[in-house]
């Protein structure tokens, strides 16, 4: 398994450089986004990660990182809420189901609520979820082949890497951190 930083967002391109949260919900990327997400499926395939599916966040940021690499790379998407980020900044404000659903024609929203994100998040909560999916993931038959689009505060929680926008990292579900 794959895990992969979304590439940057409108919310990263700011805070980076003013280290205060800028008010953007549900951010896009950036088009340096854009350009770090195709960087990192040349990785992919260059490294030849035998990945055959994508499973996303549903956040836009997420959602625009997995459309570019399921183009480039030729793989199917799934929506999966377990892998969003650690919701506590303005940008994990979420876009509500039917929206997402108009925007995003082609993927499956119908096992999520209409507002799916969390208000807050604790900490805890997240190892929960870090957790959660570890074992789920540890089930799939074909986590070997399986890349997962996600955020800095999941997969920092999930492996302790401080991640970069649009990295790729090796992941293993069936060890213990």
């Amino acid at each position: 398994m794959i895990l992969i930083r979304h590439g940057e967002s409108e919310f990263n391109a700011v805070f980076n450089r003013t280290r205060k949260d800028p008010g953007i919900t549900d951010p896009k990327l950036t088009a340096q986004g854009k350009e770090q997400v195709r960087r990192a499926a040349a990785i992919i395939r260059r490294d030849g990660h035998p990945i055959q599916r994508l499973i996303t966040s549903p956040y836009t940021r997420a959602l625009e990182t997995a459309a570019i690499l399921a183009e480039d790379l030729k793989l199917p998407v799934e929506v999966e809420p377990i892998v969003h980020e650690h919701a506590c900044w303005t940008c994990d404000i979420g876009t509500p189901i039917s929206a997402l659903s108009e925007t995003w024609p082609a993927l499956d929203f119908s096992h999520l609520e209409e507002i799916w994100w969390p208000e807050n998040e604790p900490q805890e909560s997240v190892h929960r979820r870090c957790n959660d999916f570890r074992v789920k993931a540890a089930q799939l038959r074909d986590w070997r082949h399986v890349g997962v689009v996600s955020h800095w505060g999941f997969i920092r929680t999930l492996t302790g890497l401080d991640v970069k926008n649009a990295e790729v990292v090796k992941f293993d579900p069936t060890l213990r951190p």
